[in-house]
């Protein structure tokens, strides 16, 4: 194995996937996406495998589907609506900008809490469907950690092997 500097740049994209996994808005999954198709892209498209490739590309993009989807899913999961979800997903993104990490959470959880008080619905359901909401949230980022320390390891056994 020569240690090139796109295996270099593929490393890197890897292990950024991994670390941008827990901060918000750095997409993991795209980072580790990215990382083996600039390795693929310098073997000339010979190593990884199209099955092994293909491996990759899928939980790549689990990882985003995952980093995108999970609180709204939780919420969905523990009774919130659609509208009280997706409108908790845009504020989180927007206090993201005024309060970091904290403002996604805080964000998402009040957010589908006081819809679902809104619409009806008791105080003990609003805050299931809100603690719902943030179980998920927070659930993604380990899921992500998971799933891009395993390109990561993964492309490690296919630059030895």
């Amino acid at each position: 194995m020569e240690i090139t500097v796109f295996v270099l740049l593929a490393l890197a994209l890897l292990v950024g996937g991994v670390l941008g996994s827990f901060v918000p808005m750095v997409p993991a999954g795209l980072l580790s996406i990215g990382g083996i198709v600039v390795y693929w892209w310098s073997t000339g498209y010979a190593t990884p495998g199209p099955i092994v490739l293909a491996g990759f590309l899928t939980v790549g993009v689990l990882v985003v589907a995952v980093d995108y989807l999970a609180g709204a899913i939780a919420a969905k999961a523990g009774g919130a609506s659609t509208l009280s979800s997706v409108a908790g997903a845009l504020v989180g993104f927007a206090l993201f900008f005024v309060l970091g990490p904290v403002g996604i959470l805080l964000g998402i959880t009040a957010t589908v809490f006081a819809l679902e008080l809104y619409r009806g619905r008791a105080r003990d359901e609003s805050l299931k469907a809100a603690g719902y909401a943030l179980v998920g949230t927070l659930g993604s980022s380990v899921m992500q950690f998971v799933l891009t320390l395993s390109m990561l390891v993964a492309f490690l056994v296919v630059l030895v092997v």
